[in-house]
C-alpha cells in the first residue's frame, strides 16, 4: 500500500498530478483544492498515526477513494478502485458499481438510501441529482466533511476498519436552520483489495439517522426523517 502516502498536491491524497493525471477529468474542470477541509481535519482529528503504518495508508486511501469518487468524472480515471469490478454496499444493500452510482445520482444518494416512506424522508435521494446533492452538502458543511480512521481491525487484502465523520453545520439544510454547531457521525466498513491495492468491493454499515439528526437540531418541533429516524432500521457509513 506505498502508493497512498499522499502526493505534491495534497499530503493525505493521491493520484491528483502528475503524468498519470494529464487526461483526467474533473468536475471542477482542474484537482480539487483541500486546504479548507484539511484543516478542518488537522483541528478536530482524535488520532494522528504515525507516517507509514498501516493506520495511515487506510486513512489516505479512504481519503482519496472520496476524492475520487465526488471529483473524478470518468471511472476509468480512478487509480484507487479497479473500475471493472468495483462494487460499494451500503447497510448490506445490493452491490452498486459505479454505473449503477452514477445512475441513482452520485455518491450522497448513495450513502444516504433509505427505506422509509418518501413522505417521511427529509432528505430524498429520489429527488436529487449529482449536482443538487453536491451544492446542497457543501452549503451546510462550507469547511467541509471530514474523515478520520479510528482504528483498522484487519489489514490487506481485506481491511476492516472504524470511521469518523464531521464538519459544522454552518449554512441550511433542507429548509432547517445553520446552527453553528459539529455533526459527526460513526460506522464500520470492509474494502477489499487486489494484488495491486486496488479496492474491488467496499462494504459501509452506518446510521444515515446519526447525520440527520444532527441537521435537524435547528427545526425545533417539526422535525420529520421518523421523528430523527425512530421508524428506521438501519443497522451500525460516511465521501
Amino acid at each position: 500500500m506505498e502508493q497512498y502516502k499522499g502526493s505534491d498536491v495534497d499530503k493525505y491524497r493521491c493520484f491528483m498530478s502528475g503524468e498519470g493525471e494529464k487526461n483526467t477529468t474533473w468536475k471542477l474542470g482542474v484537482p480539487p483544492n483541500f486546504d479548507v477541509v484539511n484543516k478542518l481535519f488537522e483541528e478536530g482529528r482524535t488520532k494522528i498515526w504515525p507516517t507509514g503504518s498501516l493506520e495511515e495508508q487506510v486513512q489516505n486511501l479512504v481519503k482519496t477513494w472520496e476524492m475520487e469518487m465526488f471529483h473524478k468524472m470518468v471511472p476509468e480515471d480512478f487509480k484507487t478502485v479497479d473500475v471493472t469490478r468495483v462494487t460499494v454496499s451500503v447497510n448490506g444493500r445490493k452491490p452498486l458499481t459505479p454505473k449503477d452510482v452514477a445512475k441513482i445520482g452520485g455518491g450522497y444518494n448513495m450513502f444516504l438510501q433509505t427505506s422509509l416512506p418518501e413522505n417521511l424522508r427529509m432528505y430524498n435521494p429520489n429527488d436529487e441529482t449529482v449536482d443538487t446533492a453536491h451544492k446542497l452538502f457543501i452549503t451546510t458543511f462550507p469547511r467541509g466533511f471530514a474523515v478520520e480512521i479510528l482504528q483498522v481491525y484487519s489489514g490487506p487484502p481485506v481491511i476492516a476498519y472504524k470511521f469518523r465523520h464531521w464538519g459544522y453545520m454552518e449554512g441550511p439544510f433542507k429548509g432547517q436552520p445553520a446552527t453553528g454547531e459539529m455533526v459527526e457521525m460513526f460506522g464500520i466498513s470492509t474494502m477489499e483489495l487486489d494484488e495491486n491495492f486496488k479496492v474491488v468491493r467496499v462494504e459501509f454499515f452506518y446510521d444515515r439517522g446519526e447525520l440527520l439528526a444532527g441537521l435537524m437540531k435547528g427545526a425545533g418541533a417539526n422535525v420529520t426523517e421518523a421523528s430523527v429516524t425512530g421508524g428506521e432500521s438501519t443497522s451500525c457509513p460516511f465521501a
